[in-house]
C-alpha cells in the first residue's frame, strides 16, 4: 500500500511538472498507463461534425499507427462517440456497449485491422468544445484483460490532476516562447497570477492579477494575505493543500469559483510550487502555490451533443446530423461519412421519426436552435 501511495504521489508530481516542461508528457503517458494498467495512454482530440482526431501527446502507439488509431480506425469503434458525448470525468469503455464475446468478431479486430491490437480503451472527456471533446485515453491490448474496475479506479485518481495541468499548462504555453525568466512569463498572462506562501500571504502578483486587487471585487489583500472577497469561496483551503504536496490538493476540484451569482462567474486553478521542477521558481519567491484566476469561460455543450441527448439518437444518427449540416446534400453527407447514399437516407428517416420533423431543411434549423448565442469566437 505505501509503495501504491508513493507511486500515485510521484507520479502527480510529475503530471504538474508538464506546466513548465512540455516535453515530458511522453514519459508522464507512460506512467500513466502503467499506473492504471495499461499498455499506452494519449492526450488527444476528437471533432465529432467532421470525425477527425487530433494527438497531442501519446505514448506506446507506434507513430506509423497513430493517425489511423486515433482518426480513420475511431469512426469503426461504437464507444468513441459515447466517449465525446460523456459528462467530463465519466469513463467510457467498448466493453460498455458491447458483450466481450462480440469485441473480437468485429470487423477492426477480425480483419486485424486495429493498430497494434490497442482494442480495450478507457476514455474520458478532459474538455467540451462545440464540436467535440478533448480526451484522455489508456489503452490494452486485445490479448490482455478487458477495461475492469481497478483500471476505472485507478484512471480516477489521476485523471482530475491530468486536467488541471493540461489547462494550467495552455495558459502558460502561449507566453513560454517569448519569456525571459519564470516573472516577465506570468506577468505576460491575460490571467490574474498569485504566487503565495502556506499561509496565503501574497508574494507576487501578475499585472493583470495585480489590476484584479486593485477593483478588489474578486479578490484583495488582508494583512498581506491573498483573501476571496466572497466569504464562501474555498481558496485557502486549496493553497494549504498545495503546501502539503502535490496529490494532497485532491482531485475533486479542478477548478474553485472564486464569486457566485449574481457577479459574473471567475475561476482560480491551483498549481503547487512545492516540488519538482516547479520548486526553483516558487523558492525564488518564497511562495508554495500559484493561483491562476480568470474569467469563467461559457464554454456550452455543443448544440450536436444537446440534441444527441434530448431524442436519444445514436453516434450514427448523430455524425450524420453533423454531415448533413456540413454538407448539405446526400451524397456529400455519404462521402462524408463513408457509408452509402441509402444508409444515410435510412438515417435520415430516422431523424425524422425522432426529432418530429419532415425536411432536412427543419433538421438544421432544429441544429441551429440549439447553438447558443454565448459561444466564444
Amino acid at each position: 500500500m505505501f509503495r501504491e501511495s508513493q507511486a500515485l504521489s510521484e507520479l502527480v508530481g510529475d503530471i504538474y511538472d508538464t506546466t513548465l516542461e512540455r516535453g515530458s508528457w511522453p514519459s508522464v503517458l507512460e506512467k500513466s498507463a502503467e499506473f492504471v494498467g495499461g499498455s499506452a495512454a494519449a492526450i488527444f482530440s476528437r471533432n465529432q461534425a467532421t470525425a477527425d482526431g487530433c494527438v497531442y501527446h501519446q505514448f506506446g502507439v507506434d507513430p506509423q499507427d497513430q493517425e489511423r488509431l486515433f482518426s480513420t480506425f475511431a469512426e469503426l469503434d461504437p464507444a468513441m462517440a459515447e466517449s465525446c458525448l460523456a459528462e467530463i470525468g465519466q469513463f467510457v469503455a467498448i466493453s460498455d456497449f458491447m458483450p466481450y464475446r462480440e469485441i473480437g468478431q468485429t470487423f477492426m479486430n477480425h480483419e486485424q485491422a486495429w493498430p497494434q491490437g490497442l482494442v480495450y480503451r478507457l476514455t474520458t472527456p478532459r474538455d467540451k468544445r462545440a464540436n467535440g471533446s478533448a480526451l484522455f485515453g489508456v489503452f490494452r491490448h486485445g490479448e490482455s484483460a478487458s477495461v475492469d474496475d481497478e483500471m476505472r479506479w485507478r484512471a480516477d485518481l489521476i485523471v482530475p490532476h491530468i486536467r488541471r495541468a493540461v489547462l494550467i499548462g495552455n495558459v502558460l504555453e502561449s507566453k513560454q516562447a517569448e519569456a525571459a525568466s519564470y516573472s516577465d512569463l506570468l506577468h505576460g498572462l491575460s490571467s490574474g497570477v498569485f504566487l503565495v506562501d502556506r499561509d496565503c500571504r501574497l508574494a507576487f502578483a501578475n499585472t493583470a492579477g495585480q489590476a484584479m486587487l486593485d477593483v478588489g471585487q474578486i479578490l484583495h489583500v488582508e494583512s498581506d494575505t491573498l483573501v476571496a472577497t466572497d466569504p464562501q469561496v474555498l481558496l485557502p483551503e486549496a493553497i494549504i493543500a498545495a503546501a502539503e504536496g502535490d496529490a494532497t490538493i485532491g482531485p475533486g476540484r479542478v477548478a474553485i469559483p472564486l464569486s457566485l451569482p449574481p457577479l459574473e462567474p471567475w475561476l482560480a486553478h491551483v498549481l503547487p510550487l512545492a516540488s519538482g521542477l516547479r520548486r526553483q521558481n516558487g523558492s525564488s519567491f518564497n511562495a508554495v502555490a500559484a493561483v491562476f484566476a480568470h474569467r469563467a469561460a461559457l464554454e456550452p455543450h455543443s448544440a450536436l451533443e444537446s440534441l444527441s441527448k434530448l431524442y436519444r439518437l445514436t453516434p450514427g444518427e448523430t455524425r450524420v446530423l453533423a454531415a448533413l449540416c456540413d454538407a448539405g446534400a446526400i451524397s456529400g453527407v455519404a462521402e462524408s461519412v463513408g457509408v452509402s447514399e441509402a444508409t444515410i437516407k435510412t438515417h435520415i428517416q430516422h431523424l425524422f421519426g425522432k426529432t418530429g420533423t419532415n425536411r432536412q431543411t427543419e433538421l438544421i434549423k432544429l441544429v441551429a436552435a440549439h447553438t447558443s448565442p454565448l459561444r466564444r469566437p
